[in-house]
Formats: C-alpha cells, structure tokens, sequence
C-alpha cells in the first residue's frame, strides 16, 4: 500500500492523515511533498480555519522508513539530503502557515513523526501515547528540527537525554512540561483536537495569524524589537474590520461572527 497523506474535512478545520499502515505510518517524500501542497491550498481557502494532523489508526507515526533508508546508503548521499530537504519543507511550511495547525497523537510519535508533532503550534495526546527521537540507536542524528524545537522548550539536559538516550518519553510527562497542550483518552485525541480547534475557529483569522508570527519573531527578537513588531499587528489588527466585529460584540454582549 502506498504511503499518502489523506486530506478530509471537518467544519472549518482540514484533517491530514498520516496514512502508510505497512509501515506504521512512517513518512516519506510523497508526503512530505503533499503536505507542503495541501498547505499551500489551505492558505488560500477562506473556508478552513486551521489544521489538523494526525495518523490513521492506533498510532500518529514512527517516523522514518528504515528499509528505505537503508536502500538509500547505496545511492548518492545527494539522494537522502534531497528526501530530507522535502521533509524540512513541509516543517517550514507548517511553522510559516498563519493559521493554526494542531498535532492530534495516538500511540507512538517517533524519530521525523515526534519532529513533525514539535512543528505544530499546538498538540493533542493520548495519555498512552509516547514520544522517542531514537535516532542515536541507531547510529544516525535527528531531522525535521527536533533539536531546534527540543532545545527551545526544555532544559538542555533533559534535550540532551531524549535525543542522545533515545529515551521514551511519556505524553502525561510532556503534558508537565508544557509541550503537550491537552490529554485525551486513548482513541480521542483527534476529538480533543477538533474541540480545540473549534474554539480557535471562532476567532478572528487575522488575529490568529498575527498571534502565530508573532510568536514565531519572538525567538530571534530582542524586547525593543519585539515591542514594535507587536505594535505594528496591534494598530492593523485594530483598523480591520474584524476588531469592530469583535468590539462591538463584547460590548452588546453578543457573540461574534469574523470575517
């Protein structure tokens, strides 16, 4: 069966699923390449309001195809760094997109799938689910910006622990450390997310992206810097349209629909 990444609706959120179960839904160039595409598509449609990923069936990803990695070592080491190339775009794709996209993790997310999960701005887990970057077990180093993600959101000790151990890590431990946003019971992670993302499809898309970009400056930004960038989406946000809409509700006491 051939590894695709299947897209479907759900009111205002588009679902991306995983789907490689021979593999257990290990990621490939072929979704790298879609996911990149079905972002591009969503960007542009009015009609979805943000994203959700997950895998299909009982597990988010295991990461890499380790036979195809393997064929790979006979090719030219062009060949791997143009596959790796596919997978960082669909990372930059996801951190650039301005609307949310949510990680919805059932069992195991490992390796580029735990990378993928860390791109997103917001995760959903299971309580059984675990989360490894076993690179190191097997004599190679991490991609799709584990480490960029891992060192920006925990002590570098514990960094170092997961990615050069590769140890497990649980969701509820994720969860303590604030890298995880919600728990869910087994089989309900993609019901959380849909919930959560409902709650942010009510709000106003401009509001979110500028939230999200934000966000995305702060790290490379210093106070004075970041101050005037919040100041220049406070003053466009405030002149749309939608800040009447908004305002203008809070004070009738009345909820609003956004543009």
């Amino acid at each position: 069966m051939t590894a695709q990444l299947k897209g479907t609706s759900e009111g205002a959120s588009l679902i991306l699923t995983l789907s490689n179960p021979e593999f257990r839904n290990a990621l490939g160039p072929e979704m790298y390449a879609a996911g990149v595409e079905a972002l591009n598509a969503a960007e542009s449609n009015p009609d979805v309001r943000s994203v959700i990923i997950t895998g299909e069936g009982s597990l988010f990803s295991a990461g890499g195809n380790l036979q195809r990695l393997q064929a790979n070592r006979q090719q030219p080491p062009e060949h791997q760094a143009q596959s790796i190339e596919g997978l960082h775009n669909w990372i930059e794709a996801i951190r650039a997109f301005p609307k949310p996209v949510i990680a919805a993790v059932e069992g195991a997310a490992a390796g580029a799938g735990f990378s993928l999960a860390l791109a997103c701005d917001l995760i959903v887990a299971s309580r059984d689910s675990l989360f490894v970057m076993a690179y190191s077990n097997i004599a190679l180093s991490p991609d799709g910006g584990g480490t960029w993600s891992l060192a920006r959101a925990l002590p570098r000790q514990l960094a170092s622990e997961l990615l050069m151990c590769g140890e497990r890590i649980n969701a509820e431990r994720l969860h303590t450390l604030g890298l995880v946003n919600r728990l869910s019971e087994p089989g309900q992670a993609l019901t959380v997310a849909l919930a959560m993302a409902d709650n942010i499809n009510t709000r106003a898309p401009n509001a979110i992206a500028s939230i999200k970009e934000l966000l995305s400056e702060a790290d490379g930004s210093n106070l004075n810097q970041q101050l005037a960038r919040e100041r220049d989406h406070f003053v466009k946000n405030l002149h749309h349209p939608n800040a009447g809409i908004g305002i203008g509700a809070f004070l009738n006491k009345q909820k609003p629909t956004y543009e």
